[in-house]
């Protein structure tokens, strides 16, 4: 039985840092290198996260620079950054790239709230999935029925406290994305 409740916590803290990348990667009009976490560029016909081939500095508030380690992979970069479709523009110089992270406008944060609150019932399914194989696993054990009922109580109480965690994440990441 603890080792179903201690599974079932793992499940579900693994649903709660998933959630939290995806958070990270709804910009909030400022600065964030996790921004570009999902660009893949072409590096000798092989397709490289970004990440490997540059170091991305946050020289102000809203902008990024990203120097490469290899100079000759620069269009490379700007092709992914293109590709990726995150909405930013690259500005080359030659030598570094760099990403002007635009002011979001009332209507563009309502959107990224929208998507915010997706993401966050994405981990509450998930977190319901989690519950019902942890049920049906202490089922399985065929154990008396007070038992179960324990078992099937503090798998209730795990998932209260994760779903306490997800609003609150939730209601930090809209805050964040709806001060100017």
């Amino acid at each position: 039985m603890d080792d179903i409740l201690e599974e079932t916590e793992l499940k579900m803290d693994g649903a709660i840092e998933s959630m939290e990348k995806r958070f990270s990667n709804v910009r909030a009009g400022r600065a964030n290198p996790a921004i570009l976490d999902g660009v893949m560029v072409s590096y000798y016909g092989v397709l490289t996260p970004l990440k490997q081939l540059a170091t991305i500095s946050i020289p102000e508030a809203r902008q990024l620079c990203i120097k490469p380690f290899d100079k000759s992979c620069l269009s490379s970069i700007e092709k992914g950054i293109y590709e990726a479709n995150i909405g930013l523009t690259p500005n080359n110089n030659g030598e570094i790239i760099i990403l002007n992270i635009p002011v979001l406008t009332e209507e563009t944060r309502r959107e990224y709230v929208k998507q915010v609150k997706s993401i966050a019932e994405e981990c509450r399914i998930a977190l319901r999935n989690i519950r019902q194989d942890a049920n049906n696993d202490i089922k399985k054990l065929e154990l008396p029925e007070d038992e179960v009922k324990d078992g099937s109580d503090s798998v209730q109480d795990l998932i209260n406290k994760y779903n306490k965690l997800v609003d609150d994440k939730l209601r930090v990441k809209e805050q964040e994305l709806m001060t100017v």
